[in-house]
């Protein structure tokens, strides 16, 4: 797994989210020999275009299908690649949603989902290709765990980290180009572990995807007022690291969660449904 320094950290910021993915893919193919991206005609969308270039016979665009490439994906995998497949967020998560849940879910196949453009980031492009809902939906199904990385230098974490990883995993990427970077320096990053950036003493903050550098931004605002704020980033949905859930608890007055996400069914319905179960 790459190390995050504070040059490349930069470099991967300026890329944005789709941009390292494409890195983060393209170096993991010189090492993972059983590798197998997929995409839904969105090779340069999705940061690919490098990757297919250097690794043709690694790759297939299987059109404008998404069910279809996750039906796809599933027989590569049951043939033993390392799958990615890729797509827009809701297209990737609502219309392969029943793939997900026969295939993924139920047959348990090791298909690595990378969702682009989830939350709000196709802004211009409007309703259609938000990705607000995706979390929920991708939540209800068994077996798969869900992931939404805080920055750049944590996208290419958890590319890593997933191709190691024993099952199927949905992971959605969000924000732009010049993403904010939260690492500035190599940490360890274990899919189902959260990461607490930043203790305090009055209120825990939970956070993923772009919303963690915005919750440490607003710790340091709280703490001129006063307020002493623990933040986490809990990268991981799926399965929750109860663990931290419990100390925050235990000893904050307040927890809040931030996300670009519904309130219905992300992050902060994960916590509110493990703490009333």
């Amino acid at each position: 797994m790459p190390n995050i320094t504070l040059k490349n950290a930069r470099q991967w910021s300026r890329l944005g989210s789709r941009g390292v993915f494409g890195q983060a893919i393209l170096l993991l193919a010189e090492t993972k020999k059983n590798l197998m991206v997929l995409s839904a005609d969105l090779g340069s969308s999705s940061g690919l275009s490098r990757f297919k270039n250097a690794y043709p016979d690694k790759y297939l665009n299987v059109g404008v299908s998404e069910q279809n490439m996750i039906g796809v994906a599933s027989g590569f995998a049951k043939e033993g690649f390392v799958v990615f497949a890729t797509s827009f967020a809701p297209f990737i998560s609502m219309r392969s949603s029943e793939q997900f849940r026969m295939n993924l879910g139920y047959m348990n196949l090791n298909v690595k989902a990378v969702a682009i453009g989830s939350g709000v980031a196709m802004s211009f492009l409007g309703n259609s290709h938000y990705g607000i809902e995706d979390a929920s939906i991708m939540r209800s199904i068994p077996n798969l765990t869900v992931v939404s990385p805080a920055d750049c230098g944590e996208i290419v974490k958890t590319v890593f980290a997933a191709a190691e990883y024993d099952g199927p995993m949905y992971i959605r990427l969000t924000g732009e180009t010049n993403n904010p970077i939260v690492y500035e320096e190599d940490y360890n990053f274990e899919i189902g572990k959260a990461i607490t950036l930043r203790e305090g003493s009055d209120i825990t903050i939970f956070s993923n995807g772009t919303m963690v550098y915005e919750s440490l931004e607003a710790a340091k605002l709280l703490e001129v007022g006063g307020i002493s704020s623990t933040v986490v980033n809990m990268h991981t949905i799926k399965p929750l690291d109860t663990t931290v859930i419990d100390k925050a608890v235990a000893s904050s007055k307040l927890i809040v969660s931030i996300e670009e996400h519904s309130v219905i069914g992300g992050l902060g319905g994960a916590i509110a449904e493990y703490k009333t179960s």
